[in-house]
């Protein structure tokens, strides 16, 4: 498979994606620390990895309600799907995750390198909300970059769309998330299932929006280090806590 996705993703990019697109991007992702990239995989790349979401939800999914307080004790109500259960399937996201030709599209856009993530448990989360409140409420990231895949979302007025204040930073011990959003602006986006958006996640602090009675969203995060990770002192709290059983 792996052959096959890297021929499809790297003939996609050479014919579908010029520099205007890229460009645009670059500028977004630069200003806001958010990116739409949609353009940068197929339909039928996307269409595969929606499937296999679909399945492991279905198979391996648990339920998670907390709050953290490494982030001010915001909640995380939700379904998912662990690094671990994702790679043992061995299937069409673990090649997307290494394909040289998606990190080679996600770099344009960075406008530096985008490597993998050093830590395991980090590279990949199924997310799934299904409950009125569910949310992955307001957090940052320990690396550089998430890349996040859109399965299935609802309509903006049943909530489930992104949330971001950029420019922000994390102290763990001392996360005064309120603080951050009384004194920056907060920027929301509304998103369809299919889209992918990049994320600059450890100096955006973000959150999607709790869901309405009714509504559902799925999602595939995808998280990558910049150079500058590889030299950091990094714990993992957050995702030690969200994925106790």
């Amino acid at each position: 498979m792996s052959s096959q996705l890297e021929s499809t993703i790297a003939d996609h990019l050479r014919l579908n994606v010029d520099n205007e697109q890229l460009w645009v991007s670059r500028k977004s992702f630069y200003e806001t620390g958010f990116a739409l990239v949609s353009y940068l995989l197929p339909d039928e790349v996307k269409e595969q990895v929606a499937a296999e979401v679909e399945d492991l939800l279905a198979a391996q999914s648990v339920r998670r309600d907390l709050r953290l307080k490494e982030t001010g004790n915001s909640p995380r109500y939700m379904r998912n799907v662990t690094a671990a259960d994702i790679r043992a399937r061995d299937g069409v996201t673990v090649a997307l995750y290494r394909s040289p030709a998606f990190l080679a599209g996600l770099t344009s856009v960075a406008g530096e390198e985008v490597m993998e993530c050093p830590y395991e448990p980090e590279h990949y989360v199924i997310t799934h909300l299904e409950r009125k409140g569910d949310t992955h409420g307001w957090h940052w990231d320990d690396y550089s970059f998430g890349v996040i895949l859109v399965v299935d979302c609802p309509e903006v007025e049943m909530g489930g769309f992104v949330q971001t204040v950029p420019n922000t930073q994390w102290d763990k011990d001392d996360p005064q998330v309120f603080k951050q959003l009384v004194n920056n602006p907060i920027y929301s986006y509304e998103l369809r299932p299919g889209d992918i958006y990049l994320l600059r996640t450890d100096t955006t602090l973000h959150r999607v929006h709790p869901l309405e009675d009714g509504a559902q969203r799925t999602i595939i995060n995808m998280a990558y280090a910049a150079q500058r990770d590889l030299t950091k002192n990094i714990s993992h709290e957050t995702m030690e806590d969200l994925f106790r059983v």
